[in-house]
């Protein structure tokens, strides 16, 4: 692959690790996406072998942050529902204040729904710092899954 291939691949995975952190882009899907771009063009089994433990370890992460975030809200007793709500709220909020709605919108739609549920401000108020918690979880997990995959991609380019 080209220099200028492999610099738009590299830019292609900044995105992707910049859409995991704003949560708006398939951070994960670009990175690998990514990879594999370069994998195809390159050719090789040490570019196929790159590509193949990036993939591992994007799936590994993708899991992970199912399987934690899930049973952190299951010990804080939140329902899906109410995370459902949050995150409609927030990709709504994403485009009424942008920056910060997504933010905003998913708090204050988490912080509602489990006073509505609960009756209690101080009980919705640890549900939503869970909440909160959970999605915390769920970006550092995809983060590193995807900074791992990166440098997966990185030992590549210098083996190839």
């Amino acid at each position: 692959m080209s220099m200028l291939g492999e610099v738009l691949v590299g830019l292609a995975i900044a995105v992707g690790l910049v859409g995991i952190v704003v949560q708006v882009l398939p951070g994960n899907a670009l990175v690998l996406g990514a990879v594999l771009v370069w994998a195809w063009a390159t050719g090789g089994t040490a570019a196929w072998v790159c590509f193949a433990v990036a993939a591992l370890l994007i799936v590994v992460a993708e899991a992970a942050q199912w399987l934690l975030a899930g049973r952190h809200m299951r010990r804080a007793e939140v329902p899906w529902s109410t995370l459902a709500v949050g995150g409609l709220a927030g990709i709504v909020g994403f485009f009424v204040v942008p920056v910060v709605g997504l933010f905003l919108f998913f708090t204050l739609a988490v912080l509602v729904m489990e006073y509505l549920r609960r009756r209690d401000a101080r009980a919705a108020w640890r549900a939503t710092v869970a909440a909160l918690q959970a999605t915390a979880i769920t970006i550092g997990v995809q983060l590193l899954g995807g900074l791992l995959a990166t440098g997966v991609w990185v030992v590549g380019l210098v083996v190839t």
